[in-house]
């Protein structure tokens, strides 16, 4: 009873885990985009709404009489400098601007902020692809780079999120394995061409130079160049060696399709 008690268990955390931490992420990154850019984007709104229009949102007296009164309790034994301040302008704007921020910063409004953001980057990633934008660009990048302390972090950055986020890849062309790190140990690799010509001139020899990655984080390794009668093919996909590295070896090409075909059946 136990045992099947702890199988259960088990088997629903397989089951639930996957999708708790996808939603998860996505919450996490929802959150973080919410209040680190779109409530600076909501605020703007907020400004914008205030300066063009008279009328939104309108406060009324008894709010900015609570409003005053936060400011400077000493006003409520003075009724006449109490109603000077409910009808000063800087007051009715102060609880305006605060009026607003409850709905468009911390309400339902604070989604304009996030869907604003995610326009703004399709639009600049639009005009970074004209050829007026990329010229402007480059420019831009070029200031970067001669900036101190710029310089020296800029080029970093860029090279990781051009790493993910670029359609220029690096490109593997077959799952392979040689014996690394010494002979009788093998090590899956990932094909990326042939080797450096001028070791292949030198050794007299074909070389193919190949990515080790690393586990659970594949997209990190590093390069090595090895002779090609050394490297031993393997009849894998690139999807199935990537999943065989993040899982530590436990997830292989067969357990794949078993788990490819129970999911055809469950939607069957």
């Amino acid at each position: 009873m136990l045992k099947k008690t702890k199988d259960y268990f088990f088997r629903g955390i397989a089951v639930l885990l996957p999708t708790i931490l996808t939603i998860w992420i996505f919450v996490q990154c929802y959150g973080f985009v919410q209040n680190n850019i779109s409530a600076s984007i909501n605020r703007g709104i907020v400004q914008i709404l205030i300066f063009f229009t008279d009328e939104y949102p309108f406060p009324s007296q008894e709010q900015i009489r609570s409003y005053v009164l936060s400011q400077d309790n000493s006003l409520s034994i003075d009724p006449v400098k109490l109603d000077l301040a409910v009808n000063d302008e800087r007051y009715i704007k102060a609880v305006r601007v605060q009026l607003a921020e409850k709905y468009w910063v911390e309400g339902p409004g604070q989604i304009a902020g996030f869907l604003t953001a995610i326009v703004a980057v399709l639009f600049f990633g639009a005009f970074v692809a004209s050829v007026v934008g990329r010229a402007i660009w480059k420019k831009i990048e070029h200031l970067l780079l001669k900036t101190p302390l710029l310089r020296n972090v800029y080029p970093y950055i860029k090279q990781t999120t051009d790493f993910f986020l670029t359609q220029n890849k690096l490109e593997f062309t077959r799952v392979a394995t040689i014996e690394y790190p010494r002979k009788g140990l093998w090590t899956l690799v990932l094909v990326t061409g042939a080797g450096l010509s001028a070791i292949s001139k030198n050794q007299d020899k074909e070389f193919l130079t190949v990515f080790v990655p690393s586990s659970p984080t594949p997209f990190t390794g590093y390069v090595v160049t090895v002779p090609k009668d050394e490297v031993m093919m393997l009849d894998m996909s690139i999807e199935d060696a990537i999943r065989f590295v993040m899982s530590g070896g436990v997830i292989t090409p067969t357990q794949q399709k078993l788990y490819e075909q129970k999911k055809i059946e469950m939607q069957n």
